[in-house]
């Protein structure tokens, strides 16, 4: 009878481990710190992007007809370097063989 009694015990506690253990295991939050820090980076990321395209296309000349190998405008400096603005808000240059025609609308 006693031995009965502390199997089921044992039983008992190795189930509610097991539960309480799956539980916990199921999904990590992000704590509001972090989802505030990871929002922030995306907002100043585009900021960047933004401020650095409008520059660009005030200094610089947009290269009609002609793609940055992520699809966006390609920009000539007064260097005549070529180069796009990537989702950080930084000047990638591209060598001859990363420009593309940009396909044209029918």
């Amino acid at each position: 009878m006693k031995s009965r009694s502390i199997l089921a015990g044992l039983l008992t506690l190795g189930l509610i481990t097991g539960v309480a253990l799956s539980s916990q295991a199921q999904e990590k939050k992000e704590s509001l710190g972090q989802k505030i820090g990871t929002t922030a980076k995306k907002v100043g990321n585009k900021t960047a992007e933004v401020a650095v395209k409008g520059t660009s296309k005030v200094t610089d000349k947009v290269w009609e007809g002609k793609m940055a190998p992520d699809g966006t405008d390609v920009y000539i400096n007064s260097k005549n370097r070529k180069y796009y603005i990537n989702k950080k808000g930084k000047k990638v240059y591209l060598k001859a063989s990363q420009i593309k025609n940009r396909p044209e609308k029918h």
